[in-house]
């Protein structure tokens, strides 16, 4: 019961913190709680990184991380972060659609109060889209690589060629295993002790 109560505060914890109140009204800054509101492009959009041009997340960078120089970061640490300016920018985009009696100060509340609270939370879930997606390339190569294998295999057999060489091959192989099965017969006959086995079952 403990448990289950502590569990429940730190949801409530959680939430409160997705939730920020203006005007008597109830804005979510965590983008993924309108889903229920979104169609399939607007989901694929969000969830997506790389839906966004340099054009629009690179002026914007300072806006959202002020205390870094982004010369001294690496090309990875980069695209983390410059994935990361992109969630802020659709966020804000969401909330704008979805609340447009919104005006431009309260959009910067909401704006501030997005880059303390949901930086942290918004760089983990890039992370996570980024390692997906390296998984599903990853298994797309893979799968890729099977292909061609067998299709290149086909492809040799159906050769005429081909076909001319492997044909009396297998004609030998099939003739040499059937000999040395005969022979494997005919020596057991000829063993006497094979024979005594024979009389003793009679």
């Amino acid at each position: 019961m403990i448990k289950s109560k502590n569990s429940e505060r730190k949801i409530a914890n959680h939430l409160q913190q997705d939730v920020i109140k203006i005007s008597g009204k109830t804005i979510f800054i965590n983008p993924f709680l309108y889903w229920r509101r979104f169609d399939e492009n607007t989901n694929r959009w969000l969830r997506e990184p790389g839906q966004m041009s340099e054009d629009q997340i690179f002026p914007n960078r300072n806006r959202f991380y002020p205390e870094i120089d982004w010369a001294d970061l690496s090309h990875e640490q980069k695209l983390i972060k410059d994935a990361t300016v992109e969630m802020f920018l659709k966020t804000l985009e969401l909330i704008s659609t979805f609340h447009p009696y919104l005006s431009s100060g309260q959009l910067l509340e909401i704006e501030r109060k997005m880059a303390i609270i949901k930086k942290i939370s918004f760089e983990k879930w890039v992370k996570r889209s980024f390692a997906k997606k390296e998984r599903l390339l990853s298994n797309e190569r893979r799968k890729f690589q099977r292909e061609r294998f067998f299709s290149s295999w086909r492809e040799w057999f159906s050769y005429e060629n081909t076909q001319q060489a492997i044909v009396p091959l297998i004609v030998a192989l099939f003739f040499s295993s059937f000999i040395g099965w005969s022979l494997g017969i005919s020596k057991n006959s000829c063993n006497p002790y094979f024979e005594q086995t024979l009389e003793n079952l009679n």
